[in-house]
C-alpha cells in the first residue's frame, strides 16, 4: 500500500480535525486533579468533541469501549476509562483521537496528578522531548527507518527504552493509515524502506518503557503495560510535511 500524499486543502481539512484534539487535551489536563475518575475526564473529552462538530474516533475503534485512551502510571497505552479516581502523585496519559468531514486527528499527553516525584518528571519529560526532537530532525527524503533510530537513540540516551510492538502511523481518511512508524529501528539498516516526501501526513508517539521494551496487554485486553510492571509515558503529535520540513497539526 502507497502512503498517501495529501494537497494543501486535504491538509487543512486534517489540521482541522487535529486542532479539536488539542483543544480538548489542553482542556482535559486542565481538569486532571485527585479525586476525579477515569470515566468523568473521558465524558468530558467526548463533549467537547462533540461540540466542536466532530466525534470521537477512537470510541468503537476496533471494538474500544471508550471515547477517549487514559493510561495510568504502569499502563503506557490504551488504558479503557473505568471508575478509578486519580491520586495524588499518579501520572496519566490522555490519546485522543477526533474525526470531522470524514479527516481524522490524533494526539497523546502524560501529565501528573498533583506533585509528582522527580523521576516520573523525568519519565514523561522523556516522552515530550523525544517526539519534539524527531520533528525537528524530520525532512524530505529522509528514510522513515532513519527517523524510528533518532527516535530509539534519544530514548535510549535519556537512560529509557522503546515500547515494542507498538508505533506512529499515517492518517487521513482512515485513523491509521501507512506507514508504521516504530520508536525503534527494525532491523540493521536506517537507510532502506520508504522515503518522507512532500504532503506527508503522519503521526509520532515516542512510548517509553523504563527497563524492559516487551509489552503485555493487561486482562481488559487493551491496556498495555511493559512487562518491567513500571511507570510509562506516551506523548503524541500529528504532522504534515510542508515545505520540507514537519509542521504540527495538533495543536489548539
Amino acid at each position: 500500500m502507497s502512503i498517501a500524499i495529501r494537497k494543501p486543502p486535504e491538509i487543512e481539512a486534517l489540521r482541522a480535525a487535529n486542532r479539536i484534539v488539542g483543544k480538548t487535551l489542553n482542556h482535559l489536563k486542565s481538569q486532571i486533579k485527585p479525586g476525579i475518575t477515569l470515566k468523568e475526564l473521558d465524558q468530558m473529552g467526548e463533549e467537547m468533541i462533540l461540540s466542536c462538530g466532530a466525534t470521537p474516533s477512537f470510541k468503537g475503534l476496533y471494538g474500544f469501549p471508550g471515547s477517549i485512551c487514559i493510561s495510568v502510571n504502569e499502563v503506557i497505552i490504551h488504558g479503557i476509562p473505568n471508575d478509578y479516581k486519580l491520586q495524588e502523585g499518579d501520572i496519566v496519559g490522555l490519546d485522543i483521537g477526533t474525526q470531522l468531514n470524514g479527516w481524522y486527528g490524533d494526539a497523546a499527553i502524560t501529565c501528573g496528578v498533583g506533585n509528582i516525584s522527580q523521576s516520573d518528571e523525568r519519565l514523561i519529560a522523556c516522552s515530550r522531548d523525544a517526539l519534539y526532537f524527531a520533528i525537528s530532525q524530520i525532512k524530505v527524503g529522509m528514510h522513515f527507518k532513519e527517523l524510528s533510530a533518532l527516535i530509539e537513540q534519544f530514548i535510549l540516551d535519556y537512560g529509557y527504552v522503546p515500547l515494542h510492538g507498538f508505533c506512529g502511523h499515517g492518517i487521513g481518511r482512515k485513523p491509521h493509515e501507512e506507514p508504521e512508524i516504530p520508536n525503534y529501528l527494525e532491523g540493521k539498516k536506517a537507510k532502506q524502506g520508504d522515503k518522507i516526501k512532500e504532503g506527508m501526513v503522519f503521526c509520532i508517539e515516542p512510548m517509553i518503557c523504563q527497563k524492559e521494551s516487551e509489552p503485555f496487554i493487561l486482562e481488559d485486553d487493551w491496556s498495555v503495560v511493559s512487562v518491567d510492571g513500571l511507570r510509562g509515558s506516551h506523548y503524541e503529535h500529528t504532522v504534515a510535511i510542508i515545505r520540507n520540513k514537519a509542521e504540527i497539526l495538533s495543536l489548539e
